[in-house]
């Protein structure tokens, strides 16, 4: 008798009754028979699992390990065949949402919970990328389903193919540390002054559509940072000067490491949206479309 779930389940029911006699019992077989299942599976792996010696048969350390790691592959076991006939019935295995660098994971966790919510078997992978990356990601089939900013879908040719819906606004504002140049220059500033100084950009995480820029000036220098956080942190330090969306860096304006700037070109917001490939959708993908259509991104 090899080492199977069939063995591993018949070791897991006598433990649970206690003996031999009541998992032969259970299984409407006689003890015997039990007994023979057992010596056979001992003698397959070629080792004592049980110690008969005493009144009562115990475990061996090597049995206790085999029960242990048995359970486990049980439990293993039965999740898997729930997943598969879950997955049988339509539900993807996996379903990939990419975040725009914009979007704070914290703002989705409540959509998170509603879909826990059904028990589905579909597992969720969330990732972050900057700019036309975003993008990339959805039209490269590395991500099913884009949560983000429409700003960067511009440069493309066409949406076609692709289903767009609309989840609200964000809105950006032109902020330096109070100990930069700029904080102290006449308003509105000109773009050729903006130009004279370091602007502070994110990165376009993009493998193969070309980079945009957000903000930057023809000829300006940039100093080129991973994150949005690090981003604002460079403003903070006096490294440079850009635009920050107004959420992410609420916490640094009220406390005045940084202030806000009116310059020429004084009022920007981004367009954010989901979008998703038009054709089959698996009911992951189905329940995250029909959600989003009554939710609204609050940045």
């Amino acid at each position: 008798m090899a080492l199977n779930l069939e063995a591993l389940a018949l070791l897991e029911l006598i433990e649970s009754r206690g003996s031999f006699a009541a998992a032969a019992a259970a299984l409407n077989k006689a003890p015997s028979a039990i007994t023979y299942q057992l010596r056979q599976l001992e003698e397959s792996l070629d080792l004592l699992i049980y110690d008969r010696t005493g009144h009562k048969a115990l475990l061996t350390p090597a049995g206790k390990i085999l029960l242990e790691e048995g359970r486990k592959l049980l439990q293993d076991s039965e999740s898997l065949r729930k997943r598969v006939k879950a997955i049988a019935s339509g539900w993807e295995p996996e379903l990939r949402i990419v975040l725009d660098s914009l979007v704070p994971f914290s703002a989705v966790m409540p959509w998170v919970r509603e879909f826990d919510a059904l028990k589905s078997p579909t597992r969720l992978r969330f990732t972050t990328e900057v700019l036309s990356g975003t993008w990339e990601a959805l039209y490269s089939g590395r991500a099913d389903l884009l949560i983000g900013s429409r700003l960067n879908q511009s440069q493309f040719a066409s949406s076609t193919g692709l289903n767009l819906m609309h989840l609200g606004k964000a809105r950006f504002v032109f902020a330096v540390s109070p100990h930069h140049p700029l904080a102290n220059i006449p308003e509105p500033i000109c773009a050729s002054t903006l130009g004279e100084y370091r602007a502070i950009a994110v990165g376009d995480t993009s493998r193969n559509f070309k980079p945009l820029s957000f903000g930057i000036q023809a000829g300006q220098e940039v100093l080129t940072v991973p994150t949005l956080r690090d981003k604002i942190q460079a403003q903070v330090d006096g490294l440079g000067c850009g635009w920050v969306p107004l959420h992410f860096a609420k916490k640094e304006l009220e406390l005045g490491l940084l202030v806000t700037r009116k310059v020429e070109e004084d009022d920007r917001e981004s367009d954010l949206c989901a979008a998703w490939h038009r054709g089959h959708q698996g009911r992951a993908l189905s329940w995250w479309t029909e959600f989003l259509a009554h939710q609204q991104l609050t940045l």
